[in-house]
């Protein structure tokens, strides 16, 4: 359900705002969390809260359904259970459920203490994982709350297993290293904490005279001077993220907190909080060669981009539903634009390297059938039911088209356009605009406001009306051609010559090939009228049993060729033709690696936007 635009900022500032977060302490008794890791090593803690001052009405507490920066049901309640309820005196109290999601607890004294055993065993931006070398906690995942007490301020206690743990987080600090506050239930599930042995980098950032610090929280298995070398790196980028947007978000408390896990039984992941990130991956620095360093990237635009500069969706955030927002092309997209772009301007990855990836995205997104079922917009409306959302009924892959990518390329299209058209302006201009208007003013934005933003910058409105009525609220793409030219950039077919099937990888089973997975329409595949699940049992004759035989066949064809395919459909033997196609991919490259000369007009360009050349 979505609130009202007066209710969504009022109770917006209630949860930014420090100030407020302090008057709600001074009015109401602070719920209080205690956590134990007694029985880590069978990834168990054991939790107790207590609310104070609650009246005599039934206290019904719960667990939450949604986390900050996902977008999709995930049932947390799950893993709770021995729920058990004391009152003021530690007199048991009776405990009711009539639901999967929560408990209800009658007949206490004002006072409400419940325990329970809560179960985590991964570690990743969304949930938790408790082992005997550390508890990763993200806090919808972790922490009971109760309904109508979301106002009140909570203290946090944790309890580590070893006198080596320390504890990193958003949540205030107090003069207990492992006692924490937050103003309210909004900034505290919004805090996910790492309790382990971690190594701490912090270094500072000038916000017009005022000092912000920069916290890297590392877990891992690799060495100081691989830390030290990522905190180089990390640094770098930093500078030039906040180059983009010309300010350092005021963070609260004046620290910012990255909270890594690289470390080989986590899950791969990053997502954003408002002063802080979760980055996981299974890799040490050494293995993954530091790449870490995209998913850093990537989360710290979110400073800017969705944690201030907010769609008004997510104002507040529900944690018992699903928080969709047509807006994710833009808060996704444009911060994976920018990921890789400043980590290039910081001189840490390579020209080619770059073009290399940007290609990669961009024919992706230009060969995509999911284009043809919906624009970024609605793209962005399916977060629900793809950002980790899980069902056991298969569906249709060709028809999405994430909104990372999908956003990622529609911010190239308008920052070359924008270089393009109207010189002097570029997209850091447009994003500066959005932070000065929606950012440092925390006022949530609407779609309507990001074409004002663009109308403004560019001072052309049928220009900004124009862009998002092609690219955003439909499906159309710009010619990336001449955009990339002004550059110096070729784009080019990449596999000019090889044959190509479209559609799902083919492998072997065994006894036959099978096609994996749902073919694209108009694919050479989906033409022949294959689908997922169908067994190749020979080609022109030649039996299909192992993976080298479909890429003998392939290699040994090229674009129009057409073979005789024999195949089992659902307990049916049939026969099709399938005429190869051209490979669609794409690359972008140096006009000098493509053989000719980079004019002084394409060289200044290119270094305006992708930085000096390392």
């Amino acid at each position: 359900m979505r609130r009202n635009r007066s209710a969504t900022l009022a109770l917006a500032a209630s949860v930014l705002a420090l100030s407020a977060g302090l008057a709600q302490a001074q009015t109401a008794a602070p719920v209080e969390y205690d956590l134990r890791f007694d029985d880590a090593v069978h990834h168990e803690a054991r939790i107790t809260v207590t609310w104070r001052d609650v009246g005599t009405e039934p206290l019904r507490v719960r667990m939450s359904r949604s986390s900050p920066g996902r977008y999709a049901i995930h049932e947390f309640a799950k893993n709770v259970y021995s729920v058990s309820a004391v009152d003021g005196a530690g007199r048991a109290l009776t405990i009711g459920r009539t639901d999967p999601y929560g408990w209800t607890i009658p007949g206490h004294d004002g006072t409400v203490s419940v325990t329970y055993t809560l179960f985590g065993d991964r570690a990743d931006g969304t949930y938790a994982q408790i082992d005997a070398t550390h508890a990763h906690l993200n806090i919808p995942a972790s922490l009971m709350w109760a309904e109508g007490q979301e106002a009140r301020p909570a203290t946090v206690r944790f309890r580590p297993v070893a006198p080596d743990w320390r504890v990193a987080t958003q949540l205030r600090p107090t003069e207990d290293p492992y006692v924490f506050t937050a103003p309210n239930l909004q900034y505290l599930m919004d805090s996910p904490t790492e309790v382990s042995a971690h190594a701490v980098r912090e270094w500072t950032v000038d916000d017009a005279g005022t000092p912000r610090t920069i916290r890297l929280a590392v877990h891992h298995a690799g060495t100081d001077a691989e830390l030290d070398r990522f905190a180089a790196s990390a640094r770098k980028v930093v500078d030039q993220q906040i180059a983009v947007f010309g300010d350092v978000p005021d963070f609260d408390f004046g620290t910012y907190t990255f909270i890594a896990d690289y470390l080989p039984y986590v899950s791969g992941d990053g997502m954003e909080h408002r002063n802080s990130t979760i980055l996981t991956d299974t890799r040490s620095f050494a293995q993954a060669d530091f790449d870490q360093l995209g998913t850093l990237s990537h989360e710290f635009i979110h400073a800017w981009n969705v944690e201030r500069i907010r769609p008004a969706e997510l104002e507040p955030f529900d944690f018992t539903d699903a928080n969709p927002t047509p807006s994710l092309w833009f808060a996704e997209g444009f911060t994976s634009y920018y990921g890789p772009l400043t980590i290039r301007r910081a001189g840490e990855q390579s020209v080619d390297g770059f073009l290399a990836d940007l290609g990669g995205t961009l024919g992706f997104i230009v060969n995509n059938p999911g284009r043809a079922y919906g624009s970024p917009q609605e793209m962005s409306l399916r977060a629900p039911f793809v950002d980790a959302a899980t069902a056991i009924d298969p569906t249709n892959p060709t028809i999405f088209t994430s909104y990372y990518p999908y956003g990622q390329i529609i911010a190239l299209a308008l920052d070359l356009t924008l270089r393009q058209r109207f010189p002097g302006v570029t997209l850091d201009d447009y994003m500066r605009r959005m932070w000065r208007v929606h950012g440092v003013t925390e006022q949530p934005f609407t779609p309507d406001d990001l074409v004002e933003a663009l109308a403004v910058t560019t001072g052309d409105r049928a220009f900004a009306e124009d862009f998002f009525a092609r690219h955003v609220e439909a499906s159309e793409l710009p010619d990336f051609g001449p955009l990339l030219g002004q550059a110096g950039l070729v784009l080019r077919p990449a596999r000019p010559e090889a044959a190509w099937i479209g559609g799902p990888p083919i492998r072997a089973t065994g006894t036959a090939l099978m096609v994996t997975n749902v073919p694209a329409r108009g694919s050479p595949v989906f033409e022949a009228g294959l689908s997922r699940g169908d067994e190749i049992v020979s080609v022109d004759g030649v039996e299909m049993n192992a993976d080298a035989d479909w890429a003998a066949v392939v290699a040994a064809r090229k674009p129009g060729d057409t073979v005789e395919i024999a195949y089992r459909q659902r307990g049916a033997d049939k026969t099709t033709r399938l005429t190869f196609a051209a490979d669609p991919a794409i690359e972008v490259v140096r006009v000098e690696t493509a053989g000719g000369s980079v004019t002084e007009a394409q060289s200044a360009f290119r270094e305006a936007w992708l930085g000096p050349a390392s």
